[in-house]
């Protein structure tokens, strides 16, 4: 069956599978760095600092959507390897209902509090009310947020990662078309960005929910298969939920380290601001390699394949290295005109600041791809606890480090010691557990042969 990672050479199988992935997420980010470029040259730098720091709260607030349907991804890769249809209907069904629900109630609740959230983030005065214009809209459009991920998720766990990718194209050209009309046209600054991801999500959503339906006919679902199951829920809720947990650290760990940036003034937020981005974009083949290997890690359990699931290992160990090479030589030789693209090139102490930073950072691309493999191989193996560990780790070294050195005069340089640092530590304990793991499996398998 098309998309079934049980078989065939693993390296060309994850390699075929992250490709579409790396592109369709790669259009994803276009969302909000567009929305930057587009307020940051025609708006203002303290336009472009209000969304630079508001990434991160959308971060946070879409990383709990994103992580319940990532888990639950896992669950149906799972099942679609080991060929239990009737149970994969049954969770599909259940998830949706689950997933959609949670979107919405958390789409009301951030509208409603959307005051208290950025009261709590402490932005500087001078960038409140554009903060507030783009948030709205942006809080408004979580539904088609969680639509869009379970969606896209589904399809991946079935090996499909190239339809996401087609529906986040058309969406990112209808942002991109929306944002200059809205803002240069219509003089609408963050308010016609927000309004512009907002319609742009909504296409994306709709589109990948109508071809999901037709994509799943092969399971033959019925009126009766749209069921809330709660056998299966409690299964839901152990991959959907830890995963949503450990999306939501990282993302609350940014916010944190935000919140010091925040005290350094507008030309610091606005340099981290441009970093973020570029840092988006240049460990975004990182992450995606870690999702493909996920689903392949994932279909293999569930095949009960563990020599699959090794090899497979070594080949993204290999991958990891070589994509670390290269986007760290991009980032290092073009820091300068990467920052520029996001502010105007007569900033040049944000454009300065932001250089000294990713030259820094982006030496150590490697430590957080590996980082990320772990998380792909301990979640697809169903070890979420084991990827929740590891986030908590590198979140709380990165965080407690970036404050302490902060705080005895290290200033915005704390915040890339303590990245760095944290994602070495990280990578330390993802061998131990590795290790643990597989001599677990390997002691499992002996009893069974016994």
């Amino acid at each position: 069956m098309k998309g079934d990672m049980t078989k065939g050479n693993p390296m060309s199988l994850i390699i075929k599978f992250f490709i579409p992935m790396f592109i369709g997420n790669l259009f994803q980010q276009l969302y909000n760095v567009v929305d930057s470029v587009v307020v940051g040259r025609f708006v203002g730098n303290e336009a472009f600092a209000a969304v630079g720091s508001c990434f991160l709260i959308m971060s946070f607030i879409s990383s709990i959507l994103i992580g319940l349907s990532i888990g639950v991804g896992t669950l149906f890769s799972q099942l679609f390897g080991a060929k239990e249809y009737d149970q994969l209907k049954k969770t599909i069904s259940t998830s949706f209902i689950f997933i959609m629900a949670i979107s919405l109630i958390l789409s009301i609740f951030t509208v409603i509090f959307l005051d208290e959230i950025l009261i709590l983030f402490k932005l500087p005065v001078e960038i409140l009310p554009y903060a507030k214009d783009y948030l709205l809209y942006i809080f408004i459009g979580l539904f088609f947020t969680g639509l869009y991920n379970i969606c896209a998720y589904l399809l991946r766990s079935i090996g499909d990662s190239k339809s996401p990718l087609y529906f986040l194209m058309i969406s990112s050209v209808i942002n991109i078309v929306l944002d200059l009309l809205f803002v240069i046209k219509f003089n609408m600054a963050t308010m016609g960005v927000g309004l512009a991801t907002l319609i742009a999500q909504a296409v994306a959503g709709i589109f990948a929910l109508v071809y999901t339906v037709k994509k799943m006919e092969f399971l033959e679902f019925r009126r009766k298969d749209l069921v809330f199951d709660r056998s299966c829920f409690k299964e839901v809720l152990n991959y959907s939920v830890l995963t949503a947990i450990q999306q939501s650290i990282s993302s609350f760990g940014m916010m944190l380290v935000q919140g010091l940036v925040n005290t350094f003034g507008t030309m610091t937020i606005a340099a981290f601001a441009a970093c973020s981005k570029v840092d988006e974009f240049a460990n975004r083949p990182l992450q995606d390699l870690s999702n493909a290997f996920s689903t392949y890690t994932a279909q293999n359990k569930g095949a009960k394949d563990d020599e699959r699931i090794k090899e497979g290992f070594k080949d993204v160990v290999k991958l990891i290295g070589i994509i670390s090479i290269i986007i760290t030589s991009l980032a290092f030789i073009f820091a300068p005109d990467l920052i520029a693209i996001f502010v105007k090139r007569e900033s040049v102490e944000i454009i300065d600041i932001g250089v000294r930073y990713l030259r820094f950072v982006s030496i150590f691309y490697v430590l957080l791809g590996f980082i990320v493999m772990f998380y792909g191989f301990f979640r697809g193996l169903g070890e979420i606890k084991l990827s929740v560990i590891l986030t908590i780790m590198s979140q709380a070294v990165r965080v407690l480090l970036a404050y302490g050195l902060a705080s005895v005069g290290f200033g915005f340089s704390s915040i890339g010691i303590a990245v760095v640092v944290g994602w070495s530590i990280s990578d330390v304990l993802g061998v131990f557990l590795y290790k643990k793991v597989m001599n677990k499996n390997e002691e499992l398998l002996g009893e069974k042969a016994k």
